[in-house]
């Protein structure tokens, strides 16, 4: 399994988003690519992506931008990285095909489709409102 950086900046910008349209209001992709450090028109592809899996929804013109579709506690980072077209998967054999010769005798398999399976798990369960939540629960206390 490996994340791309496709992937990567499609939950930076994600979080940035949520950040900065606390309150729904549309947030730039200009403004989002200043305060990520994410060209914009890379940003616009992943956008482009996430919005036609729903996850995102826009306005254009003056005062226009990107906004999320769902609530932010219904919206898990798989959902984000499924549409941005990561694959989280564990297994890099061709026990899943025919061509396997090891096919029913691979204890390995086994293991890799556990760690994609809990890979899975984890990332379906973790929501943008729950990494918002933690980071402020983080910044109040480095603040007393």
């Amino acid at each position: 399994m490996r994340i791309t950086t496709r992937g990567r900046y499609a939950l930076r910008a994600s979080l940035a988003l949520a950040r900065l349209g606390k309150d729904g209001s549309p947030v730039s992709i200009n403004n989002l690519s200043e305060q990520e450090h994410i060209s914009s028109v890379f940003l616009e592809q992943i956008f482009f992506k996430l919005r036609k899996a729903g996850i995102l929804a826009s306005v254009r013109g003056p005062g226009g931008g990107f906004y999320f579709a769902q609530p932010l506690d219904k919206l898990t980072l798989k959902a984000i990285l499924d549409a941005a077209g990561e694959d989280l998967n564990a297994i890099r054999c061709d026990k899943h095909t025919e061509k396997c010769d090891r096919i029913g005798d691979c204890l390995s398999h086994e293991v890799w489709t556990d760690v994609t399976e809990l890979v899975n798990d984890f990332f379906k369960n973790v929501t943008l409102a729950s990494i918002l939540e933690k980071h402020l629960d983080e910044v109040k206390d480095n603040q007393e």
